[in-house]
């Protein structure tokens, strides 16, 4: 079964969450972010540019509009392969474990695989952010010599930031499947 939410972000933007379930112990939650705008790309190249064809008026040095657009050029797809993040996903596993990808707008993906046995509890902390409370998902693991001891904490959905009502649809459906998973480790 697949749907797909809106939701915003804490600064206002538009967020999809896209929900799957292959079964009634694996789920997978992704979060989607508006794609770059060809406007706002439009807009700042231009600026650049104008920027280095003032300089070169002054300057009558052909370099700096060369290094004007190699400079857009680098700094363009930089953003684009290390910056800017168009979805993440997290996909959870009951018997498995808790995988996080997130998927850049150059199509590089990065994951992240957490091990069922390493998750101690999935929980919703706060935390400040440019003078304002923001609320986020995070993943508790244990510390391996001792097992009731957090060793640390991952956050998920670091670039979405998504609102506590879209955060409290991931975390029920995670801890529904973290209750099962704990209900059949403990029994014989």
């Amino acid at each position: 079964m697949e749907d797909e939410k809106s939701f915003s972000d804490i600064c206002g933007g538009r967020l999809a969450l896209r929900r799957r379930y292959y079964s009634p112990y694996c789920r997978e939650f992704g979060l989607s972010s508006a794609r770059l705008s060809l406007r706002s790309l439009t807009a700042v190249t231009c600026a650049v540019w104008l920027a280095a064809y003032g300089l070169f008026t002054l300057c009558e040095n052909s370099m700096i509009l060369s290094a004007a657009i190699f400079i857009t050029i680098i700094g363009l797809l930089g953003y684009l392969h290390f910056v800017k993040i168009d979805q993440e996903i997290l996909l959870i596993i009951d018997s498995l474990g808790i995988q996080m990808t997130s998927s850049y707008a150059s199509g590089k993906e990065s994951t992240t695989f957490i091990e069922m046995d390493k998750v101690k509890d999935v929980i919703i902390n706060e935390g400040i952010y440019m003078q304002k409370v923001i609320y986020y998902l995070c993943i508790l693991l244990k510390d391996p010599g001792k097992p009731h001891e957090i060793s640390q904490v991952v956050p998920v959905f670091q670039s979405a930031k998504p609102r506590l009502d879209c955060l409290i649809e991931v975390y029920r459906s995670c801890q529904e499947i973290l209750a099962h998973q704990k209900a059949t480790s403990t029994s014989p």
